[in-house]
């Protein structure tokens, strides 16, 4: 846990891989200027065990209801943790979350080899055999692996702050093992029936995760929803050119709306 600003802490950022912690510290610094900011670092290496992990977090740190804003993977865990705990959270920001159903996850890699060079391709390629063999707690090949992704998922990417964290690959296997699974049973959209709280979605029109994805499930299921798209924006919307000052400028406001 890190925490931003001073209490009460009114909102939580939520990273993504699983197991890429500190990735939203950028976000929770520039908010904290507003309130104070909750940044939890999940180490558990189920859903199950990430869920319960925040869950203890929120209760313990936060006020008594927080805006969650979860990025990517951790768009996903705050969806499940809003789900199950709904008192918990008065509202929800999902930033360039995954697919809700698994007929829009089919065209993602596809999309990412478009936008690399062939040499990168086939260094991608090789990379997910990797990934799939023994060598897959391999930390160097993993660390390629997602440089190689970022540059695919980026519009106009900013230089990075310089801020390093530790990639855990035991515990995005694990996790994303029974996460991907959630969605192809149907079960993660069917949790969206329990949200009780406005859900927003913040999405890249350049991200190769299909906006259509998360608009069109969460939309069928969500009472109280609204879907953003960010114009030259990728995965990582705090470090788009074009996109990163209308990206804090929406979530200032939804802080702003929680006083």
């Amino acid at each position: 846990m890190r925490k931003y600003g001073h209490g009460p802490f009114r909102v939580a950022v939520i990273h993504g891989g699983p197991g890429a912690p500190g990735e939203m510290a950028p976000v929770a610094r520039e908010l904290s200027r507003d309130t104070g900011v909750l940044e939890p670092l999940q180490t558990a290496d189920s859903v199950e065990g990430q869920v319960e992990e925040l869950r203890g977090v929120l209760e313990k740190d936060g006020d008594i209801q927080l805006i969650l804003i979860g990025f990517s993977w951790g768009a996903w865990l705050s969806y499940i943790v809003t789900a199950r705990y709904p008192l918990l959270v008065r509202k929800l920001i999902l930033v360039s979350s995954g697919p809700f159903e698994e007929k829009y996850a089919g065209n993602i890699i596809k999309t990412r080899l478009s936008r690399l060079s062939t040499e990168e391709k086939k260094e991608v390629l090789y990379l997910m055999t990797s990934l799939d063999s023994a060598k897959s707690t391999d930390n160097n090949t993993m660390a390629r692996f997602g440089q190689l992704m970022s540059k695919a998922d980026s519009y106009e990417p900013l230089p990075r702050d310089g801020e390093r964290f530790n990639f855990n690959p035991d515990i995005y296997h694990r996790v994303w093992k029974e996460a991907s699974e959630l969605r192809r049973s149907g079960e993660l959209l069917q949790l969206g029936e329990r949200i009780q709280c406005p859900l927003i979605a913040i999405h890249g029109d350049f991200d190769s995760h299909p906006a259509e994805g998360i608009r069109e499930p969460l939309s069928r299921v969500l009472k109280d929803f609204r879907f953003i798209l960010l114009e030259k924006c990728g995965h990582y919307p705090w470090l788009e050119r074009q996109a990163r000052d209308r990206f804090y400028d929406i979530l200032r406001e939804e802080v702003r709306l929680l006083k």
